[in-house]
């Protein structure tokens, strides 16, 4: 019976004997904070997160309506699979590989299922992978001799396999927390297969070492994905990267140095395939666009990396501190080169490319890793300001979201409900009870885990992130519940065009002129109609057509319409100068 003590004894004498010493490692990790974090509750958590934002919504106009408009121009075989055209446009993009999978989706789902339900399926299927190989990518990292926690002078550190789930189990949860994932990894989009095929590499690499077959399939995957997605420097800079790690890796008893080249030549040669892929495929584009020559201002992209990496940031910058001499030896330690190489990769690329929130999207599951290894060298009074921080934030959050809801269905409190009316002209509130039920579930289940976190006897390595990826969890589920309706009114094209297609009589065809790819797509879509540009045969008597306002998309020179009569002028509810003018064939 007196066993437990003794080992509290021991465990209690081993830290203080750690911290006399020097350290080989900062992480100081007894095997009682290990405790697994239970799968059905991570489970839960993942399912939470992903579906909301997938169903019940039309394709949002920018990104998410275009690449829509192209895979379903190729699914009813009205334009080339190897170079689509969307109103005579080609994609702006290289990588056909999300628009092919789109398409295929489309044509497999039965009659029953709408064809935006079908097109993210396949995208579904990629966020669950790119969550899946993102624990496992840091599971192995946290393996590695290099990541082990000290060893005590009694025993009772942490065992290899359940430090590396426990931190693994952490990583993915910073990886949830990360407020600028939220609304990217939901779009049927080539920014979401990029986010996939990184996350592929990045397990590949980590995980070489201790597999064979699995992440070398990986790395095959993940290349080939990034060049067919339209980012093969990126696949480059990530795989060559990997190679020189390898070379340079520290000799340990289970990775010799000939299995370093040999993993580094395997590597380099997949990454050269790669290559040679885009190359074939006339891929290689230079899309360069510093800020000065583009508009992009220092300011708002340094405002981008703190809001859309939070809070993943703070804590990778703390492991970079506290692993310094780790990271300042003349020996690469895989488990912090390997992440840190992944985010400096496509920081750059956010500096460098538009849109770069987009760019910086690629970077969250290795900042997640490095935040990972933050856990095990957290004091309490910063665990604590995390907490505190997170339930603050998100249960205001969650408040405001819930006010604004109860006040567009009742009226009460007036000044809610009298902003939306004022935001979005014409929107009408909906009450769906079941969005209702699964809102109310999700709130209780935030009150029942800041009850559970409040415990004192808690001592997870990976607990400082349970608040703060249940909380952006909560407040993208309310977001994708209550709001839904309100948000599909806002960012949907389907207002303006409905009103569009209902002044000219539900006609077949339209002439168009000077819209941009995604309003192509839209009057497409939502108008059910067949547009014509301006100058090609049959002769429709309409012509919808985007007013000259100096923007990209605008640049096309005026037709002469001395053939056409002004009809209307329709907005956007929620964007008065996002405007369509509809005007009618004159009469001989």
């Amino acid at each position: 019976m007196r066993a437990p003590g003794n080992l509290a004894l021991f465990s209690t004498a081993s830290l203080l004997f750690c911290r006399s010493v020097t350290q080989p490692t900062p992480a100081i990790v007894p095997q009682s904070a290990v405790r697994p974090l239970p799968r059905w509750a991570l489970w839960l958590l993942c399912i939470a997160y992903i579906v909301p934002g997938f169903i019940g919504r039309d394709p949002w106009r920018g990104a998410d309506m275009t690449a829509f408009g192209y895979m379903l121009e190729l699914a009813q075989g009205h334009t080339p699979w190897l170079a689509p055209l969307l109103g005579g446009m080609p994609p702006e993009t290289d990588g056909l590989l999300p628009y092919w999978l789109g398409a295929w989706a489309m044509q497999m789902a039965p009659a029953i299922v709408s064809s935006e339900l079908s097109v993210r399926v396949p995208f579904v299927l990629l966020m669950v992978l790119t969550l899946l190989v993102t624990w496992h990518g840091i599971y192995h990292l946290a393996r590695s001799p290099g990541a082990q926690p000290v060893a005590f002078a009694f025993g009772g550190e942490a065992q290899p396999a359940d430090y590396a789930r426990a931190m693994a189990d952490g990583g993915l949860l910073a990886l949830m927390a990360c407020l600028g994932l939220a609304q990217p990894s939901h779009e049927t989009t080539s920014y979401l297969t990029q986010l996939c095929c990184t996350a592929l590499v990045f397990y590949a690499l980590a995980a070489m070492p201790n597999r064979s077959t699995l992440p070398v399939l990986a790395l095959l995957a993940g290349l080939a994905g990034l060049v067919l997605s339209g980012a093969p420097a990126l696949a480059q800079l990530y795989g060559l990267g990997g190679a020189m790690m390898y070379l340079w890796c520290p000799v340990q008893t289970t990775e010799s140095r000939q299995q370093a080249r040999t993993f580094a030549m395997v590597v380099a040669l997949m990454t050269l395939a790669s290559a040679a892929l885009a190359w074939q495929l006339d891929l290689w584009r230079w899309r360069l666009a510093w800020p000065q020559d583009n508009g992009k201002e220092w300011g708002s992209l340094a405002r981008l990396l703190i809001w859309f990496t939070w809070p993943a940031w703070p804590l990778a910058l703390w492991t970079l501190w506290r692993w310094r001499k780790q990271i300042l030896t003349r020996h690469v330690h895989r488990h912090l080169m390997l992440p840190l190489w992944f985010v400096l990769v496509s920081v750059a690329a956010t500096l460098a490319t538009l849109p770069s929130d987009r760019a910086l999207l690629l970077c969250l599951p290795a900042l997640a890793a490095l935040a990972a290894f933050a856990l095990p060298t957290l004091r309490r009074s910063m665990a604590a300001l995390i907490d505190w921080f997170t339930l603050l934030f998100f249960s205001v959050s969650a408040i405001a979201i819930w006010v604004i809801w109860i006040s567009t269905q009742t009226g009460f409190p007036a000044k809610p409900a009298a902003n939306v009316a004022k935001l979005a002209r014409g929107f009408t509130p909906e009450f769906s009870g079941l969005a209702l039920s699964v809102a109310v579930l999700a709130s209780t289940a935030w009150c029942g885990l800041v009850w559970w976190r409040a415990g004192r006897h808690r001592k997870a390595i990976w607990k400082s992130l349970v608040l703060p990826a249940s909380g952006a969890t909560l407040s993208w589920l309310l977001l994708m519940t209550l709001w839904l309706p309100m948000l599909n009114y806002a960012r949907s094209d389907a207002p303006q065009v409905h009103a569009i297609v209902s002044a000219a009589d539900a006609p077949t065809c339209m002439h168009m002129h000077g819209l941009s790819r995604g309003q192509v797509a839209a009057m497409q879509y939502h108008g059910a109609l067949r547009l014509v540009p301006l100058s090609e045969p049959p002769l429709c008597p309409w012509l919808v057509m985007a007013p000259p306002n100096g923007s990209e998309r605008n640049a096309a020179p005026s037709p002469d319409m001395a053939s056409w009569s002004l009809h209307a002028v329709y907005g956007r509810p929620t964007e008065k100068d996002d405007t369509l003018a509809l005007y009618r064939r004159n009469t001989p």
